[in-house]
């Protein structure tokens, strides 16, 4: 099986990784990729929200699967033109993306299947702006009712400051999702949906805020680890249960049958799982830590998925232990990031590129704001946790910053349900 991967970031750097471990995968491309992704996959150019151009690149290298990592290209319809091609693709169709896409059809499709989710409310004129904030609070939860990166949401104590984020979204001609704020830890857990099929990968947990011990504005995510020692293995059959089952089998309902990747993310209170978002694809930075324990071929998993055969594939394999991913991110992020410094160090295999390229001489330069993800895995957390740091302390890049504390509260026992 010849396998395209579109994408440029440690995502899809973490898949092709993977999918290099399949005895059945024979050749690996990516496009556009970057300059740790150029030393195991064959590299090509193109403009990953045009159908069009996708296609003719996966017809140009024979591929018999094309694998779409960015929301964005899946909410325009990529797959759906790679599909109409006649050529397999893991990713749902733009009407599916919905999910993602849309804030508020997320929520309406929650509503259909009976899924506990936070009480919202959508806001498309500053004339209402004030009257809404006031039925929410004392915490704030704003949200671009559109794709964001994972950096248009603002959780806020402070109403001015929720104001302010609402009226900038409103000012650029985004519609604003206001929602009741949900207590407990946050879990991301993936699932391979084909239609209503559902096969869970392990649960993680992502870091968001830019500073250790949660401080600071929102990210893309600066880290996560893999399984999570507080979170019963029942709560995960609930999730599976109670909330991706239902959700796919309302897609399917409505004639948006879900083939690809489903990220749920949930908060874990006292009343059990809630919803927080759904993603239409594998979730950054947690990819990279989950698809390190894996032990089934992905390849084979991914297939399956595209062409409607994953209720067929054999229970899932997984390493024993822990997997960790911390971000090295770049001067100034999540603001406008300095690039073109030079990374030293990133070479070895479980260091994963993300926002990196090659300048004329060969140096690998900074090209992004998460420049590197690192990955460390072990025995436990701990073990994994030092792993991690370890490898990343042979990375230099000038004013880089990373959090210290990647799964540190689940180590020593702060995390409770």
């Amino acid at each position: 099986m010849r396998v395209l991967v579109i994408g440029s970031g440690a995502r899809e750097h973490a898949l092709l990784l993977a999918l290099g471990r399949d005895p059945g995968v024979t050749a690996l491309f990516a496009a556009p990729g970057n300059a740790g992704i150029a030393k195991i996959a064959e590299q090509h150019p193109v403009d990953v929200a045009s159908g069009e151009a996708v296609v003719a690149l996966a017809q140009k290298v024979a591929a018999d699967l094309v694998v779409i990592g960015p929301e964005v290209p899946l909410v325009v319809g990529v797959a759906d033109a790679v599909r109409a091609a006649g050529i397999a693709c893991f990713g749902p169709s733009a009407d599916a993306a919905r999910i993602e896409g849309s804030k508020a059809f997320a929520k309406d499709v929650m509503a259909a299947a009976g899924v506990r989710t936070a009480h919202s409310e959508i806001v498309d004129s500053p004339a209402n702006l004030d009257e809404a904030l006031d039925r929410f609070g004392p915490h704030w939860v704003v949200k671009d009712d559109g794709l964001a990166a994972g950096k248009g949401v603002v959780v806020t104590t402070d109403r001015g400051a929720a104001r302010d984020h609402a009226a900038e979204l409103l000012e650029t001609g985004h519609p604003v999702l206001l929602e009741s704020y949900l207590d407990g830890p946050e879990v991301s857990l993936f699932c391979l949906v084909d239609g209503e099929t559902v096969v869970p990968l392990l649960p993680a947990q992502d870091h968001k805020r830019v500073g250790d011990g949660d401080t600071g504005p929102n990210t893309g995510g600066m880290g996560a680890y893999t399984p999570l020692p507080w979170l019963p293995e029942e709560t995960v059959t609930q999730i599976v249960d109670e909330v991706v089952v239902p959700v796919a089998a309302e897609l399917v309902k409505r004639g948006s049958g879900f083939s690809g990747l489903l990220y749920a993310g949930l908060a874990i209170g006292k009343d059990g799982p809630a919803v927080v978002e759904f993603n239409c694809r594998f979730g950054d930075p947690e990819t990279q830590a989950v698809l390190a324990l894996l032990e089934s071929p992905l390849g084979e998993l991914l297939n399956a998925t595209a062409t409607g055969t994953l209720a067929e594939v054999a229970p899932l394999r997984w390493r024993d232990g822990a997997a960790v991913t911390v971000v090295l991110a770049a001067e100034n992020y999540p603001g406008r990031p300095r690039t073109g410094d030079v990374i030293s160090g990133a070479d070895a295999k479980d260091v994963l590129h993300a926002g990196t390229g090659l300048r004329e001489d060969g140096a690998v330069v900074s090209s992004g704001g998460r420049v590197l993800s690192v990955v460390g895995v072990g025995a436990d957390l701990t073990s994994a946790r030092e792993d991690a740091y370890a490898k990343l302390a042979e990375v230099r890049l000038a004013g880089g910053h990373f959090r210290r504390d990647i799964g540190l509260a689940a180590v020593e026992g702060r995390i409770t349900i």
